[in-house]
């Protein structure tokens, strides 16, 4: 029965990658949910290599630190001068306890590795029983790059550094793609024969396998299906471009599973988020982090997920969430933000301009407008009226509010913590809570209006607003003036018409006299005469 390969993993990780022009480590630069070197590691995972050991020297205490947060289980190594790649191999191996099996080594500049290809170019050399193999790759343009030489047989000869190599080693387009995998006897035994006779004065990895060959040891080439995997970083244009690349892989995989992206371009999904089945990404849309979006939730136009959960069903449009969680069917923005623990149950609202940190809101709660909540409880079927502040703060500790099941409070509230307003209550608009409310009470804190008039035309004499103010009291009393004169010739043409009415009677047979008339009709208008009674008593 064969026995099982024992693997070990080197991850050169010591330069400092001067053409980023950075103060960060050139491994530790951030590329859609991992850093460069984490997406190396997540690469070789698969292998379940015995021991990974990741070669430090630039920034190795930044280094150092981030693998203990994504890889605890690796052996950090330091080079202290970074003397070429055989020189870091060798410092690895030193860390490791002697013995068979494969070596695998990888460059921490390449993100675009799948693990498929590590996994490809393992197997190949196992099964070859090869002392050493380097995975190549045919691409467009080989500048700066070590070249794959090949004898006429199509047998690797050597691997030529681009500085080291001649016009016609330049022309050549198949290139080292720095992974390899070794044979640990045979490679420690030609670490150590290693010169530093070239253009660098380092000792080069790659000599390895002219030492082995010469040897007489088999050394093989695994051609990668994909040269765009083998693409490594120097610099932030090149950073830029494994970013572009990066996301369209992602992309393509995601709608490939049934999720639809209305603009893939403008679109970018970390290696760490998950989508669901007919889930809606709209344009310019970002998912980081450990964001995991439901079966037929939307998410965009314009929003930014990070580490955010959003339930099936639900919709977040125009909005910011760090750390949150959206239920099912609830509904976020647009111009939104939920901060961390930021909790909507099942169809929840959380509208236009509305913040939101550290609260639980219930199934079917709204929070339709203007508003901030922080360090708070809100029941279910509730409605937090719009312009409302939740006052946690008192400078030096939080504080928590708590709202009921089916209240509804007021527009321009603010509840200042700690206070709890009952279920069923009600709160007026304008009101600062200060104090519980009582399940199914009104709760009104708010001082009664009064209006200083003319204060505006003494206080503020020759503003804007003093010059309105008198024009609107000029108008106001013209109209009141035009409205009393018109009241007076309505009164007296009243008047003519009841004497009119009076002289009318005097004259007819049996009437009275006009005195009288008059003086009968007058008492009828003043209202003295009840049913019954006539103008001439």
């Amino acid at each position: 029965m064969p026995q099982p390969h024992l693997r070990t993993v080197v991850v050169l990780a010591a330069g400092e990658g001067k053409r980023m022009k950075s103060t960060l480590p050139k491994v530790l630069h951030p590329l859609l949910g991992r850093t460069l070197l984490g997406h190396v590691l997540s690469a070789a995972a698969p292998l379940a290599a015995e021991r990974t050991v990741v070669v430090v020297g630039h920034g190795a205490d930044q280094v150092r630190g981030h693998l203990s947060e994504v890889a605890p289980d690796a052996t950090p190594v330091l080079q202290a001068e970074q003397l070429g790649t055989g020189h870091a191999v060798r410092i690895a191996l030193d860390a490791v306890p002697d013995g068979a099996g494969t070596v695998v080594v990888i460059n921490g500049d390449v993100p675009l590795l799948r693990p498929e290809t590590v996994g490809a170019l393992v197997t190949a050399h196992e099964e070859a029983a090869a002392a050493a193999t380097v995975l190549a790759a045919e691409v467009p343009d080989p500048t700066g790059l070590g070249r794959i030489v090949r004898d006429a047989d199509g047998r690797l000869e050597q691997i030529v550094e681009e500085r080291d190599a001649d016009a016609t080693q330049r022309a050549i387009r198949e290139i080292n793609a720095g992974i390899y995998a070794f044979d640990a006897v045979r490679l420690r035994d030609a670490l150590g024969k290693l010169s530093t006779d070239n253009d660098q004065g380092e000792e080069y990895l790659t000599d390895v396998f002219g030492l082995l060959r010469a040897a007489g040891e088999p050394v093989a080439v695994h051609v990668a299906v994909d040269h765009v995997e083998t693409l490594g970083c120097n610099d932030r244009v090149e950073l830029a471009t494994l970013r572009r690349l990066l996301r369209d892989r992602i992309n393509e995989a995601w709608m490939r599973t049934g999720v639809t992206l209305l603009d893939p371009a403008t679109t970018w999904i970390d290696v760490t988020v998950a989508l669901d089945r007919d889930a809606v990404v709209d344009q310019n849309t970002q998912l980081r982090g450990a964001t995991v979006v439901g079966a037929g939730a939307l998410v965009g136009p314009d929003v930014t997920l990070v580490d955010t959960v959003v339930g099936p069903a639900a919709s977040v449009v125009r909005s910011h969430a760090v750390g949150a969680e959206v239920g099912a069917g609830a509904t976020v923005g647009p111009y939104a933000y939920l901060r961390p623990a930021a909790r909507l149950a099942e169809k929840a609202k959380v509208g236009t301009f509305v913040e939101v940190k550290n609260t639980q809101i219930g199934a079917g709660s709204k929070v339709p407008h203007l508003t901030y909540v922080g360090d708070a409880t809100i029941g279910e079927h509730t409605n937090i009226g719009a312009a409302s502040v939740f006052v946690n703060y008192d400078g030096v500790n939080k504080h928590h509010t708590v709202i009921g099941s089916h209240a509804r409070t007021g527009a321009d509230n603010m509840f200042v913590a700690p206070v709890e307003v009952g279920d069923g209550a009600y709160t007026a608009a304008g009101s600062v809570i200060v104090d519980d409310v009582p399940a199914g009470a009104m709760g009104v804190a708010r001082a009664r209006q009064r209006n200083i008039e003319g204060w505006v035309v003494k206080r503020r004499a020759g503003t804007a607003a003093a010059e309105a103010a008198q024009r609107a009291g000029e108008a106001k009393g013209a109209q009141r003036v035009g409205e009393a004169k018109g009241a007076q010739r309505v009164g007296e043409a009243k008047g003519a018409q009841r004497v009119g009415d009076a002289k009318g009677a005097s004259a007819a047979p049996g009437t009275a006299s006009d005195s009288e008339a008059i003086h009968g009709v007058t008492e009828t208008v003043g209202g003295a005469s009840g049913p019954g009674d006539t103008a001439t008593e």
